[in-house]
């Protein structure tokens, strides 16, 4: 029971931390910030966390485990790699508002740490590389094997971009025909066609 207790406030912890993270930006967000986010006192947070780096890895292995849960399950809930890369498109959708109002959550983080913490960000682009090998596998699949990792760092920057101007824009509308544009490039893929984007 405790162990649980000892888990769940642990995971509080990470969670709280990880949106700071993305809100405010690593560099802006305090060990005080973390204790007022999460409730839990700093002595009990130091229990679990001896220093800010630390949190940032946990939070780091949260997005990569959440990642890892979603790109299994659009694996089998799909049939076609054509289905499950208009799904990875269709996420520029569910995560819009908060693309517009704080740009993507894995450039964001990598674009901070690559200024000053490489070792820092040599863990964080471990959540770029997930998506990558996917992509890559998707591409394959769809008879795109000698260009599949190419094509996966292609869609990649492709959404990279669309979320940044989004964010700098501050326009949803912008999201929404890059979106539908990246959609029909992988219809085109599917048909043979790579001509466009």
């Amino acid at each position: 029971m405790a162990t649980r207790k000892s888990e769940r406030t642990r995971q509080r912890i990470v969670e709280s931390a990880n949106r700071l993270f993305y809100h405010q930006g690593y560099h802006n967000t305090s060990f005080t910030d973390v204790v007022r986010a999460t409730g839990v006192p700093r002595g009990n947070i130091y229990y679990y966390f001896k220093t800010k780096d630390d949190i940032l890895h946990a939070a780091i292995d949260y997005r990569l485990e959440r990642i890892r849960s979603m790109l299994e399950g659009w694996t089998d809930s799909y049939r076609t790699p054509v289905e499950r890369l208009h799904r990875f498109v269709a996420l520029l959708d569910d995560t819009g508002e908060a693309l517009t109002q704080y740009g993507c959550p894995m450039g964001s983080l990598n674009a901070e740490l690559g200024k000053a913490d490489l070792a820092l960000q040599e863990h964080a682009a471990q959540l770029f590389k997930l998506f990558e090998e996917w992509l890559t596998d998707q591409f394959a699949e769809l008879g795109y094997a000698g260009r599949a990792h190419e094509l996966a760092l292609r869609v990649m920057a492709v959404g990279q971009g669309i979320s940044m101007m989004t964010h700098v824009h501050h326009d949803p509308a912008l999201l929404q025909r890059e979106r539908q544009r990246l959609k029909r490039w992988v219809d085109q893929l599917a048909e043979g066609d790579d001509s466009c984007l």
